[in-house]
C-alpha cells in the first residue's frame, strides 16, 4: 500500500551557487557518504542537487511534518546503480508512525535540473 508520493525538484546551477555561498551548507544537508564517491572525492554538484530533491521529496511522502533533521535521510546507490533510503532519527520516527515499510526511489538530472521522486510503502 502507498502511503506517500513526493517529488521534487533543484535547479543544478542555483543549488551549486547555494553551496558556494553557504558555508557548512553540504555538511548540514548530507552525511559523509553522499558528499564523498567511494574514491574520496567530492560528489559533482549534479549529484548532491538530486539527493537534495530526494530529501525534498522524501519529507513531502511523509507529509511535510516540521522537526525532520536532513541528516537523518541519506541517499545512497547500489552498485547495481539503484539509488535506496537509509533513514534514522526523526525521518524513521516519523515513517513509524504512519507504517512506512519500504522506499521507492528515483533520481535524475538534465538540461541544467536535478529531480527526485520518493515513493513511501506501507
Amino acid at each position: 500500500m502507498i502511503i506517500g508520493v513526493g517529488i521534487d525538484v533543484a535547479e543544478i546551477e542555483r543549488f551549486g551557487a547555494a553551496l558556494e555561498r553557504t558555508p557548512g551548507m553540504a555538511e548540514r544537508l548530507f552525511v559523509e557518504g553522499e558528499l564523498l564517491l567511494p574514491s574520496g572525492e567530492r560528489r559533482g554538484v549534479a549529484s548532491l542537487a538530486a539527493r537534495f530533491a530526494a530529501k525534498e521529496a522524501l519529507a513531502k511522502a511523509l507529509g511535510a511534518p516540521g522537526g525532520l533533521r536532513w541528516t537523518d535521510a541519506e541517499v545512497w546507490v547500489e552498485e547495481s546503480g539503484q539509488p535506496r533510503l537509509r533513514v534514522r532519527g526523526s525521518v524513521a520516527e516519523r515513517a513509524a508512525v504512519l507504517g512506512v515499510r519500504g522506499w521507492h526511489v528515483s533520481l535524475s538530472h538534465d538540461a541544467g535540473v536535478a529531480s527526485a521522486v520518493v515513493i513511501a510503502e506501507g
